[in-house]
């Protein structure tokens, strides 16, 4: 007979879309020539800040994403960002004079003048506790 081992915690959900976001997605994915499989989200170093959010279309999961799927939108998030990622809501916001998505980011301490670029600090173990909690 096997022991039962402990019971794996739930995860908390990386990130969240707003209603914006999701249908700005599925807009530019229904609109693809080619099979998307999602997008992916992740960050790089680079900026006037220390580091800026990537976005690219996916055509193939990456086994070590971290999958989101969220108002029927399916987003990869890059193994290397998901501490930085953690509790982040993405919007799309239509101004006068510009339009995008925008990362909505609890672990942001800074950004720069241009908007291009952030610095974020990765979640804490506490906070990923406290996430996962919230989530039940």
């Amino acid at each position: 007979m096997a022991i039962p081992g402990p019971t794996p915690r739930p995860r908390p959900q990386v990130m969240r879309l707003s209603e914006a976001a999701a249908g700005r997605i599925r807009d530019i994915i229904g609109k693809s020539e080619r099979p998307i499989a999602g997008i992916r989200v992740g960050v790089k170093n680079g900026g006037c800040a220390g580091m800026s959010y990537t976005m690219e279309y996916a055509e193939a999961f990456d086994p070590r994403d971290e999958i989101v799927e969220d108002k029927g939108v399916r987003v990869l998030i890059d193994p290397k960002a998901v501490l930085f990622l953690l509790g982040t809501e993405m919007d799309y916001r239509v101004d006068k004079l510009s339009s995008g998505f925008v990362f909505i980011n609890p672990n942001q301490t800074s950004a720069c003048g241009c908007g291009e670029s952030v610095a974020i600090t990765p979640a804490k173990q506490e906070q990923e506790a406290g996430q996962g909690a919230d989530a039940n």
